[in-house]
């Protein structure tokens, strides 16, 4: 099982991009997975200005790293989100927060993501990863009571709100993947179905799998590897340790920062927690997952710079050829 290891910038947008591609050359990273974040890819100056995403490259080149994904989580958060406030206005750029007025504002996020689309086209990578956003997560707690028929109308939005910006995903030869991820369309095992359903299970919509919020939902990552392996469009590491239930520390965080030693879970660096790593790598192999496999580096109680380094080598330990053959017959018969 040979596969290039990444490194997320997302949690590293407060650094230049030039010392990102640095220091992940230094610990032995193959490329990045970048994040448009920061002063690391603007996709609307990308999407317009050819000398600006050569020098993109160029910083990549001078590194000797590689750049196989795409992530504009943000922009997609605002596509389909309802309401739109103050938490998009600090992570949207002002490009796409304009005036603020809610459904410019989708608008804009919708044309960026189109945008990114066309810059990965560009940039030769065929995956871009991110979120959508969801009109109904607020509905969550299903309380007040809350009719099936505003359900479906929330996947109807992101449907209606999509289709264009998938079309130009389809056009480009770009597929887009997903992050599974609470305050999203697909935030767990059956909306993840229903959303696939939504768009009619075309080929531009797949899944980043991440385990780190599959596991405090108590949904199993491997299996969701198996009953979507056509979907897997992009692998994302990260972490999570589950707190041992002592009665007060609760699954869906208390509001409480992360770290909180209160919380009930927490991401800590890859390695560290409870994902069951070893399966889920056999289960990527047995279903011929062939990209790259990216560290999302984040624990609130640990120095980045030791936990990236650490996070690569324990990653690197498990991409040694591995028989698929018992593991695919497991899980061929559920």
């Amino acid at each position: 099982m040979t596969h290039p290891v990444t490194l997320f910038t997302g949690q590293w947008a407060d650094l230049p991009f030039e010392e990102v591609a640095r220091l992940a050359a230094s610990w032995g990273y193959d490329g990045l997975e970048i994040a448009t974040s920061g002063d690391h890819l603007d996709v609307r100056r990308a999407d317009e200005d050819a000398a600006y995403l050569a020098s993109r490259r160029e910083i990549l080149d001078r590194h000797g790293l590689e750049v196989y994904a795409i992530s504009n989580h943000f922009s997609g958060q605002a596509v389909c989100d309802d309401p739109i406030d103050f938490r998009h206005r600090a992570i949207l750029r002002e490009a796409v927060w304009g005036d603020g007025e809610a459904e410019g504002v989708r608008r804009r996020a919708a044309e960026d993501m189109q945008a990114t689309a066309r810059v990965a086209r560009k940039l030769g990578v065929d995956t871009v990863v991110g979120f959508t956003g969801s009109s109904i997560w607020h509905y969550v707690a299903m309380f007040p009571p809350v009719p099936a028929s505003a359900i479906e109308a929330g996947y109807e939005d992101f449907a209606r709100r999509w289709t264009p910006i998938l079309d130009v995903f389809d056009s480009e030869g770009v597929r887009f993947a997903h992050e599974v991820h609470p305050s999203e369309i697909a935030y767990d095992y059956w909306s993840s179905v229903r959303a696939l359903e939504a768009v009619e299970h075309r080929e531009a919509f797949g899944f980043n799998w991440d385990p780190s919020h599959m596991m405090w939902q108590n949904i199993d990552p491997v299996g969701f590897i198996w009953d979507f392996q056509d979907r897997i469009y992009h692998v994302d590491c990260k972490d999570t340790r589950l707190r041992r239930q002592n009665g007060r520390a609760g699954v869906l965080g208390s509001h409480l920062p992360w770290a909180d030693p209160r919380r009930g879970w927490d991401f800590v660096s890859t390695g560290r927690g409870d994902v069951p790593w070893e399966d889920a790598f056999r289960a990527l192999e047995a279903i011929g997952y062939a990209g790259p496999i990216s560290v999302e580096w984040e624990d609130a109680g640990m120095d980045r710079l030791h936990g990236a380094a650490e996070a690569i080598g324990f990653v690197r330990s498990l991409l040694w050829p591995k028989p698929a053959a018992a593991f695919d017959a497991a899980f061929s018969n559920q």
